[in-house]
């Protein structure tokens, strides 16, 4: 059995707040290393119409045609144990107040190869 820790919606290394982007986004606390596993963006469940539930960090990092960060599809974490989920890595060093972004397919629900094209998007 896995031990119970405190979950925290968001690293404390970022926040929310109004993008220039679009509407609310994620942004830096303080610098971020490249690399830097910044953690789940979306858990897989067949239940819900895109078969992920989107979490904080999922729902508010804004697309970018020239991201900062990626999504990793994982089939476990040593974290979490065997769950399907998403991740977000960052690609490079981040400064503390820049936007993280991602570059990301919009629509995907149409298209049931949306996690296929999402990975090699990255």
């Amino acid at each position: 059995m896995k031990e119970r820790k405190e979950w925290r919606p968001l690293p404390d290394t970022i926040t929310i707040k109004d993008s220039k982007i679009e509407g609310l986004g994620v942004f830096a606390t303080q610098d971020i290393p490249a690399n830097t596993d910044l953690g789940i963006s979306h858990v897989y469940d067949e239940r819900f119409p895109d078969n992920y539930i989107r979490l904080p960090l999922g729902a508010f990092i804004n697309h970018h045609e020239m991201p900062n960060c990626k999504a990793v599809v994982s089939e476990s974490h040593e974290s979490i144990g065997n769950i399907k989920h998403i991740r977000i890595i960052t690609e490079k060093n981040i400064l503390s107040g820049e936007e993280l972004t991602l570059n990301y397919i919009i629509n995907k629900l149409d298209n049931p190869l949306w996690e296929f094209e999402y990975e090699i998007s990255q």
